[in-house]
């Protein structure tokens, strides 16, 4: 019999590349909480998916010399390829291009147009285009997105915008009103002191200055905002309609139970989501949950670090099972965690070789060696089994109870806690000093069966963490999977049942072996790569070119050109030379001010926007954060300006 429905959604991951570690750890810690919901009754709808529109996108597909589409199509596809390695079970995988997905986005639109919730006017401020947000200049830190800490570009366009001040006394209401709504209780202050008592301004939502997105129906020369059209997945997925009568599915599962989305992400989940549902009088969902984030070592994932760990990488190293657990028990329920090979590497030891691993291997093994592998009795009980059975008995309420309050790290913990007293069960009964008395027979019997129960129940209680792992259990006792009300009764193991044969769960590893094989690994999968060397030239030509030192004195945007930089610079001659570079996108100018830089002087004067400039600055191409970025070389500044390079 069900216990109701349970709906959860994780953030649509944006299709603009692979998805790290960090990203994927999010859709594993979904999909445990959906599998725990479904074995203990619960009607479960899990919904993902990909938020494919935007400016980033339209960019990154420019250069890579694909359309939009094409773009969003290949990325999607690989997001879902990472989900499935990780043996995710959702029920749909949402994608925002679907035709009526957006038709639905243009209804809602119109609608809010039609309520007075959007306004048209015109757009002034800072823009981070990988975060798709506007930011004001108070919000910046050093003049750089709050959010994600790159560059932001001063915008001024026409757009439309939602009342989002006129919801900021209600937010504020609801939020008082069901303080279960924003959690973890960090996440919720930090919106309500942050953004609620400031007061909400109203949002800009559609853009002119890009064309990959929804466009507005009633004005096709704006689309729609990206977060507007992405948020809105979790209920058109579902069949809801604003015009019209909504689906079945939205009927049964909306409100949803559970967002499950990054903290970085939770202004727009639990601000603008709650109030574009007000504006068209939709419950809003119970629960947002922020889950935090997983970090290496030396701070956040990063590209131009070269700290980015992949999950089908980590899979193909570990096991997918491993990787799972890491990622659920490692990280907490409310403060960021930590991973690297090493950590990895001692966990799989300590917990997944040692405490799950060999419990299950001994006791299967036992029963083979002993007993032929068919199941006695458990007709010989003493107090010291006691514990042992009360332990398996109590553990699947103590899941539920910390899987009810998302702290799934806990729920791994009681699992465990009765693996190691079942292990300590073994050290007190000693099996294997049993089997050297023909009389103690029965009672050997007893212990293994109690160590098979209690591995039944483990194996049962593991499967939403690690599925695989769980039916590899579940071979090896040679039964089908148990269900949740099976842990109602220990004693489920028929007695005259015969087992598997033992298999090792998880090996242990030789950290130092390991560390080569993840060295050889990467060798093998990312040779370096190299432009070929140009075909060779005399010395005396590479001669021709004058390569000086050059101190910038001033820097400036020129006027009516997004990319191109007036240098003012010290050769050495005495004289300013004046230098005109396309790297606007990559630097601000007061930033390059006092810079030693390389410039070629003796190209012919060129004329661009009305300015001459006289020679070429040296930079190179290098990837940061997936994406290619100019680096303007330098040189010391104790080398002094017009220094010729030979």
């Amino acid at each position: 019999m069900s216990k109701g429905r349970f709906y959860l959604s994780t953030a649509i991951a944006y299709a603009s590349g692979k998805p790290h570690i960090g990203n994927t750890y999010e859709i594993v810690l979904a999909d445990a909480i959906c599998r725990f919901k479904r074995m203990t009754g619960y009607d479960v709808y899990f919904q993902t998916g990909t938020d494919e529109h935007g400016q980033k996108i339209e960019e990154k597909a420019k250069a890579a010399g694909v359309t939009p589409q094409e773009f969003v199509d290949g990325a999607s596809g690989e997001i879902r390829r990472i989900w499935d390695l990780m043996n995710t079970s959702y029920d749909v995988f949402a994608r925002t291009t679907d035709p009526e997905h957006e038709r639905k986005i243009q209804d809602i639109f119109e609608r809010f147009l039609a309520t007075g919730d959007i306004y048209k006017s015109k757009y002034e401020g800072w823009y981070c285009t990988p975060c798709e947000s506007f930011w004001t200049e108070s919000q910046l830190e050093d003049h750089k997105c709050p959010d994600c800490g790159r560059e932001v570009r001063w915008a001024q366009e026409e757009a439309y915008f939602f009342r989002l001040s006129k919801y900021t006394n209600p937010l504020m209401d609801y939020i008082e009103a069901h303080p279960e709504f924003i959690q973890p209780e960090a996440r919720k202050n930090e919106m309500v002191n942050n953004f609620l008592k400031p007061g909400l301004q109203d949002l800009c939502i559609s853009r002119t200055s890009f064309t990959w997105g929804i466009p507005v129906r009633s004005d096709p020369k704006h689309v729609v905002y990206v977060w507007l059209d992405a948020l809105f997945n979790y209920t058109t997925f579902l069949g809801y309609e604003v015009n019209g009568e909504s689906g079945e599915k939205y009927h049964k599962y909306w409100p949803a139970d559970v967002h499950l989305i990054g903290k970085d992400i939770l202004r727009f989940h639990t601000l603008y989501w709650p109030a574009f549902l007000m504006a068209l009088g939709e419950p809003l969902p119970k629960q947002v949950f922020g889950h935090p984030w997983l970090l290496m070592s030396d701070g956040k994932m990063s590209k131009s670090k070269g700290n980015v760990l992949y999950a089908d990488d980590l899979a193909e190293l570990y096991g997918v099972d491993a990787v799972r657990y890491y990622l659920l028990h490692e990280i907490p329920f409310s403060s960021d965690g930590t991973m690297n090979h090493d950590l990895i590497v001692e966990r799989i030891n300590s917990d997944l070789a040692n405490i799950l691993g060999n419990l299950v291997n001994r006791t299967v093994s036992m029963t083979n060696k002993y007993f032929g592998g068919v199941v006695g009795g458990n007709s010989t009980l003493e107090p010291v089994d006691a514990e042992l059975i009360e332990l398996c008995l109590a553990a699947p309420k103590r899941c539920e109870e910390r899987m009810d309050t998302l702290h799934v790290a806990e729920a791994i913990d009681e699992i465990f806690a009765l693996l190691r007293r079942a292990n300590k069960y073994v050290d007190e009964t000693q099996p294997w000093v049993l089997g050297r008395d023909p009389e103690k027979r029965p009672r050997l019997a007893t212990v293994l069966y109690n160590l098979l129960e209690a591995v039944r129940f483990a194996a049962t209680l593991l499967g939403p963490f690690l599925p695989e792992t769980s039916e590899r259990i579940f071979r090896q006792l040679n039964l089908p999977v148990s269900d949740w009300d099976s842990l109602a009764t220990f004693g489920a193991i028929p007695e005259g049942h015969t087992i598997g044969a033992p298999e090792i769960l998880f090996a242990r590893i030789d950290p130092a072996k390991k560390a080569q094989e993840i060295e050889d690994y990467h060798a093998a999968k990312n040779p370096p790569k190299v432009d070929p060397v140009l075909p060779d030239v005399p010395i005396e030509d590479f001669a021709k070119c004058d390569i000086r030192v050059l101190k910038v004195l001033t820097c400036e945007r020129v006027p009516k050109s997004e990319k191109l930089l007036k240098f003012t610079l010290d050769d050495g001659s005495g004289t300013p030379r004046q230098i005109l570079s396309g790297i606007a996108k990559y630097y601000a100018p007061e930033a390059l001010v006092g810079k030693t830089v390389l410039g070629i002087l003796n190209l012919p004067p060129r004329k661009m926007m009305g300015l001459e400039s006289c020679g070429m600055l040296l930079s190179a191409v290098g990837q940061e954060d997936g994406e290619e970025k100019l680096h303007l070389l330098t040189v010391p500044d104790a080398i002094p300006a017009g220094h010729r390079i030979s």
